[in-house]
Parts: C-alpha cells; sequence; structure tokens
C-alpha cells in the first residue's frame, strides 16, 4: 500500500485529502506545516509528499528544498492558491513533481497521485537494473594487473584520451572500456559499441558511418551511424584490428579532423566522441604484415592498457568464483552455493584459454549441476566434460 505525506496548515484541507487518499486505499500521515512534514520525512520513507505552498514557520518551496536533500526520489506534488501558481511553477523547476491549485480537483489530483506513482516505480526498478548491470560490469581481482589496470582507470577515464586495449578473447577489454566510460566526465552521453568483427567488410563503413536514403540496394531510409549515435559520449570500436582498410582510412579522418561523411552523402558532419578501440591481435605484426594503418594505430593508442589473461592472474579466482557464485545464483533465483577449498584449487589448475568467458560458464555449470557445496571432484567431472582437465 502505497503511503502519503499531507503538508498542509489547514486542518480541513488535510481531512478532505486523507478521505479521498484513504478510499482510493493509500496510507496518509499528516503533518500541519513544514517543520513538522520534514521531521517526518527524516523517519519515514513515503511515496509521494503534497505540501502546501503557504505555510507558518516553514514555508512549501523551503520544506521543498530540505525534503530534496533528504529524499530526492520522492516525487513532492505542490498544492497552492491561484495567487501562488507563479511560485508553484518556480518549485516544479527546483524539482517538485507537480502542482494542483485549490480549490482541489478530485479528478486532477487523482491522476497526478497516479502518475508520481508511475514515476516512483519506474526510478525504484531502474535503481535495481542499475544495481544489477554494475554488479554484471564489476571488475574482481586484487592481483598486481588488475590493480594497475584500475589505477591507470581513474588516472585516464576524466581525460579525452583515446584509449587501446590489447587482451586476449574474453579477458575482459569490454569492461575496461566500460568503466572508462563510466568514470569519464561522458558518463551521462552514451556508450555506443561495435564489434569490427562481426559485420562484413563491405557494411562496415555504413556501420559506422551511416547512410543516406538510396546510398545502396538495401538503404531504404537515411540512418545515422555509430559514431552519430555515440554524439558527446563513447564510442567503443571491439575487435579494431579486423577492419577494412578503406574503413581504416575513414576513421583515421574521423579521429583527425572530428567529421564524417555518410555512405552517398557529401554533407560533413562534425562529431564529438571519444573512441576507445579494442584488439586480441598485435597491431604491430598487423602493421609489418600490411593490414593495419600505421597512422591509425598510432591515433588510437594514446593510452595502452593490456588486459592480462586469466592464467596471468590465477590468484584472481577465488574472488572470481565467489563474485559469479552469488550473482548467478541470485540471477537464477537458486539457494546460495559455495565452493570447497579444493575446488577452487582445482579450477586454479585448469588453463582458462577462454579467459573470464569462459570461467563464467564453468561457475554457472557447476552451479546448474552441483550440490549446496561445490567440490573438486564435481569441478573435475564438468568443467572439461569434454576434453578433461589441461594442466597449466
Amino acid at each position: 500500500m502505497a503511503k502519503i505525506l499531507i503538508i498542509d496548515d489547514e486542518k480541513s484541507i488535510r481531512k478532505t485529502l486523507r478521505e479521498i487518499l484513504e478510499y482510493e486505499k493509500y496510507q496518509v500521515d499528516e503533518a500541519s506545516d513544514g517543520v513538522e512534514g520534514v521531521a517526518m520525512i527524516q523517519k519515514e520513507k513515503y511515496d509521494i509528499v503534497l505540501c502546501d505552498i503557504k505555510m507558518p514557520k516553514m514555508d512549501g518551496i523551503e520544506a521543498l528544498d530540505k525534503i530534496m536533500q533528504l529524499s530526492s526520489d520522492t516525487p513532492i506534488v505542490m498544492i497552492s492558491g491561484h495567487g501562488n501558481i507563479e511560485t508553484a511553477v518556480e518549485a516544479v523547476k527546483k524539482g517538485a513533481f507537480d502542482f494542483i491549485a485549490k480549490p482541489l480537483d478530485l479528478n486532477r489530483l487523482l491522476v497526478t497521485i497516479r502518475n508520481a506513482m508511475d514515476k516512483s516505480t519506474l526510478v525504484t526498478e531502474t535503481k535495481v537494473l542499475k544495481k544489477k548491470v554494475s554488479k554484471t560490469f564489476d571488475m574482481v581481482g586484487e592481483s598486481k594487473g588488475i590493480r594497475q589496470i584500475q589505477e591507470m582507470i581513474e588516472r585516464v577515464a576524466p581525460t579525452d584520451a583515446r584509449v587501446l586495449i590489447t587482451g586476449g578473447n574474453g579477458s575482459g577489454k569490454e569492461l575496461v572500456a566500460r568503466w572508462l566510460h563510466e568514470k569519464s566526465n561522458r558518463a551521462n552521453a552514451p556508450l555506443i559499441e561495435v564489434n569490427c568483427a562481426a559485420i562484413p567488410s563491405e557494411l562496415i563503413e555504413s556501420e559506422l558511418f551511416g547512410h543516406e536514403k538510396g546510398a545502396f540496394t538495401s538503404a531504404i531510409n537515411q540512418r545515422k551511424g555509430k559514431f552519430e549515435q555515440a554524439e558527446g559520449g563513447t564510442l567503443f570500436m571491439d575487435e579494431i584490428g579486423d577492419m577494412s582498410l578503406s574503413a581504416q582510412a575513414k576513421v583515421l579522418r574521423a579521429l583527425q579532423e572530428n567529421k564524417i561523411t555518410r555512405v552517398g552523402g557529401e554533407k560533413e558532419i562534425k562529431v564529438n566522441v571519444r573512441v576507445v578501440a579494442a584488439t586480441n591481435k598485435d597491431l604491430q605484426k598487423e602493421i609489418a604484415a600490411g593490414n593495419f594503418r600505421e597512422d591509425l594505430y598510432h591515433r588510437l593508442s594514446v593510452i595502452l592498457i593490456h588486459v592480462p589473461s586469466l592464467n596471468e592472474r590465477k590468484e584472481d579466482i577465488p574472488l572470481l568464483a565467489e563474485h559469479f557464485l552469488k550473482m548467478i545464483c541470485e540471477d537464477h533465483g537458486m539457494p546460495g552455493k559455495s565452493f570447497s577449498k579444493d575446488a577452487i584449487k582445482e579450477l586454479q589448475k585448469i588453463n582458462w584459454t577462454g579467459n573470464i568467458r569462459e570461467f563464467r560458464n564453468v561457475v554457472e555449470r557447476l552451479i546448474i549441476l552441483c550440490d549446496k557445496t561445490i567440490t573438486d571432484k564435481d569441478v573435475i567431472a564438468y568443467a572439461r566434460p569434454l576434453k578433461g582437465l589441461e594442466r597449466s
């Protein structure tokens, strides 16, 4: 049942509102002025606050400021007399959800409360989702290599310097790119990802730069590319080493001039994008083989971050195992499980050619197939069921 606080110095208004809201199955508390209302919010959590503007001791605007400090996510609906409409509008600019003029319109009141409830629910769901996403993208580990990456991210993220991330498949390059974005000044703008290896070479330019209607047979509409979609934010170009030479030339020009041209178009479009690139290839060897432009390499590699393989940081396996164990059990709605010490030792013996991605999949398999405590015998039986263990 939703809980609503009414702050109003007029007892008759409070009584009327209470009767209406309790009839609609809301739980209602009352405060006779701003001071009492703020004190109640310090003790209780409310889904919505209805607050009069003109009150003794503390007026509604001052109460709004204090409530926003205490509970910024709580929707606050201001109640205003006709002479206070300008003040009510100012209150909305300061963060109030809406205002209702006196005399109160019952339908308007209930619609506003329902809308405020919808907003409150959406905020809660967003927080839960963000928490879930942040857990998914936690950087877990205390090894020297991981600490160095964390320190580098803290130093580099607030700048607009381009970053080239290297490391094997599944080692966590995307995770590094995500944290570079989250800790940057561009965090409120989009992070757009493009996997250069997953897009056919004939389509990569359209994917990155967009195209005009009629640029090619299937171009029935104008389309913005990844550079434009990432405007103001970060463009993460994964597997950059697999990009064709013709696309490399256009990316180089975009980085040099901060301008792009859509496929089939002539107009130059200015872009404000930070580029973070990643590859599992040795780009120096690719340059020597003529597969990658050296000038593009130097443009991309202002900062170099190498992500070590899981085999290079096996001391992190106990922490990673516990992290994935908890996260996967929660995702599947399963009761918590644990690894025995011998199971962890057995996991540390495996040659993790697929790095963190493979490790997570194995942990999920063990959670599904094993009892509450996962043993070393379970690891031997299920970690590599087709190959058996490969000792490192």
